[in-house]
């Protein structure tokens, strides 16, 4: 603490504008008596999710079963008192409280004994949760319509009359005499998740391949506490938003390819009508190739090509191949080799001009401008991303990004120019953070197209390779498919380089690790999500299931609690029906990552940091009103 001595001026003022909010010494001494023992409790539960790909039923299942927290806490409480069975009865109760007592209710198995002994699990587990938090802050966790009832319920106390017991018996008879089961159930199911979880990262990737990122959205928005990293998928989506036109027809372009139009047009009204009747009327179906996937293939090009002109600075002339094709001989040259190509049908392209949109693309082009730009839904879930998210996050002495940060061949930070200033390491991240926010805010073309470059660049902290779309579309010879990575996916397994990139990033704790997705761990190949000798923890473990052939698993999560830090690999979801019939909840194999020496407390995190300068300056403060330098207020 301060002496009297030590305060000057400017600190004076600052105690004198805290001494608003803590008027009086008591006052002030009550808040640093709350703040101490804040402090010394463990630290809350962080649970980290990644490439997530639209799978919301995956996702949801996931985020209700807290990767099986929950689970584990049941098993401990009710071990000796609950069949396996029962304990699974209460599991999926808790997962999804109104399907699975609409399934009960069919089945004539709710009735006052059930209620009863349903409502003592609930609390005995909720109070079991609540015993890392303060109660002021489970009191604010609860649903605000049984705030007072749960409050004393899961607080409650023996005494020697047993009054106490007689008391809060008598509360839940009255729920259940009052036909109050049914919410008084959802409230402590939320409850439940709610305290099993303290804080929710998302490493990126929320969009693309599954068909209902839309609804992982709305499930975000209403989280209580979560930050979010932008994957390429991610800042593929916000650029459409802002109004690129490159960014729009690559979304087009990847939810075409896996049939995901419902996200588009029922999700956020965005017509394809416009686009599939061009197609039909300008292409053909004789090699095979869908119409619908053709048009947007051309249009892609052209803007995408249209962009590398503009930008000679993102060294990308050699992805410049659509006027290489011959359509004569049906083949392209490119890499020193002539390739047959697998369809000439490109009626709109103009030899002279290659990269120009005809007429009627452009036109097509301006109206789904206007429809991403229009969009309502669209415009609330991406003003989300801006504001719940960020290129990359310090939390807890973890470095989360989704990608990687560029290197060079000799493991050293890669050196960019934009505008004549140098940017490399955490500058480069920083700066691409601020573009990415300035194209949404300015929409100007050159912020815009970076948001293009940033989805597909070689030098991209969130993409990292060069994307061969054109290859991988025409093409047949896969030798041209390969797309080489930035070396940071070969250094991200050197323990050194990951130890010299956290401290780039301010973070020199021996307990730090680098968190990040974007690379899908390929778990039937022998790849290991931990890497770096576990420097890095790679959570991409295949939740799309297009990759779970390849991945072997269906998702990688990470919890990280005060005890130390556990790796969780889940087998594929099939539905929710599956699991309301059969309590068939996801199988999940847990890896002990790293244990903490010693248990950590909030005292050791990022907030509890700021809650000891806090500490601090309330100590000065009390200081300052007893030697009479700032005089205490009437309340």
């Amino acid at each position: 603490m301060k002496n009297e001595e030590e305060f000057s001026a400017e600190y004076l003022k600052y105690l004198e504008l805290l001494s608003q909010s803590f008027p009086t010494q008591q006052a002030t001494f009550t808040e640093i008596i709350n703040l101490q023992a804040i402090v010394n409790l463990p630290k809350g539960t962080e649970h980290f999710m990644s490439d997530l790909h639209g799978e919301y039923e995956a996702f949801y299942h996931i985020l209700n079963n807290c990767s099986g927290v929950i689970r584990e806490k049941v098993e401990t409480i009710f071990a000796n008192s609950m069949t396996t069975e029962e304990q699974d009865d209460l599991l999926t109760l808790i997962y999804y409280p109104k399907e699975k007592l609409d399934l009960l209710n069919r089945k004539h198995k709710v009735n006052d004994t059930w209620r009863i002994q349903t409502l003592h699990h609930l609390l005995r587990l909720a109070k079991l949760l609540s015993s890392k938090y303060t109660r002021s802050k489970v009191r604010k966790s609860m649903p605000e319509e049984f705030r007072f009832v749960i409050d004393e319920l899961i607080h409650a106390q023996s005494d020697e009359d047993n009054n106490r017991h007689v008391y809060h018996t008598k509360i839940l008879d009255t729920i259940i005499e009052t036909g109050s089961t049914r919410e008084f159930i959802y409230a402590l199911a939320a409850l439940i998740k709610r305290l099993a979880v303290d804080h929710l990262h998302i490493i990126g990737d929320i969009y693309d391949r599954g068909g209902h990122a839309d609804k992982i959205m709305d499930n975000l928005m209403q989280h209580h506490s979560l930050d979010i990293q932008w994957g390429n998928h991610d800042i593929l989506w916000m650029g459409a938003a802002a109004g690129s036109d490159a960014c729009i027809a690559n979304v087009l372009r990847n939810n075409i390819r896996y049939n995901n139009l419902e996200i588009l047009e029922s999700g956020y009204g965005i017509s394809l009508r416009p686009l599939a009747l061009f197609a039909r009327d300008t292409y053909t179906k004789e090699d095979n190739i869908d119409p619908l996937v053709k048009a947007i293939n051309v249009i892609l090009f052209k803007l995408e090509g249209q962009t590398i002109i503009r930008h000679p600075e993102y060294n990308m002339d050699d992805r410049l191949l659509f006027h290489k094709m011959n359509l004569k001989e049906g083949t392209i040259a490119i890499d020193g080799g002539t390739y047959p190509l697998k369809s000439i049908d490109f009626p709109t392209r103009n030899p002279i001009d290659p990269y120009t949109l005809s007429p009627e693309e452009h036109q097509i082009v301006i109206d789904l401008r206007t429809a991403f730009l229009e969009s309502e839904r669209l415009a609330r879930h991406m003003s989300f991303l801006y504001s719940h998210g960020s290129m990359y996050r310090c939390f807890n002495g973890n470095l989360l990004f989704h990608g990687g940060i560029p290197i060079n061949e000799d493991g050293t930070f890669r050196e960019m120019f934009y505008n004549g200033r140098s940017y490399k390491g955490k500058t480069f991240m920083d700066y691409a953070d601020r573009i990415a926010r300035k194209a949404y805010e300015q929409r100007d073309q050159d912020s815009l197209d970076y948001m293009w470059y940033l989805w597909c660049g070689d030098k991209s902290p969130v993409s990292g390779r060069v994307v061969k779309t054109f290859e991988r579309t025409y093409i047949e010879d896969k030798r041209t498919w390969e797309e080489p990575q930035d070396p940071y996916y070969t250094w991200e397994k050197d323990p050194d380089t990951c130890v010299r990139i956290l401290h780039e990033f301010g973070i020199d704790s021996p307990q730090g690790h680098i968190i990040n997705g974007h690379t899908p761990v390929k778990v039937v190949q022998g790849e290991s999500p931990i890497r770096a000798g576990g420097k890095v923890l790679c959570i991409d473990g295949g939740f799309c299931r297009a990759y779970q052939s390849s991945t072997g698993i269906a998702g990688y999560t990470l919890i990280f609690n005060s005890h130390g830090m556990r790796i969780k690999a889940h087998y594929p979801f099939k539905d929710v029906h599956q699991v309301l019939m059969t309590n068939a909840d996801i199988g999940s194999d847990s890896t002990q990552v790293e244990m903490e020496p010693q248990r950590v407390m909030i005292g050791d995190t990022d907030n509890g940091k700021k809650i000891l300068t806090m500490i601090e300056d309330l100590k000065a403060l009390l200081c300052a009103y007893r030697n009479g330098l700032i005089l205490e207020r009437k309340v």
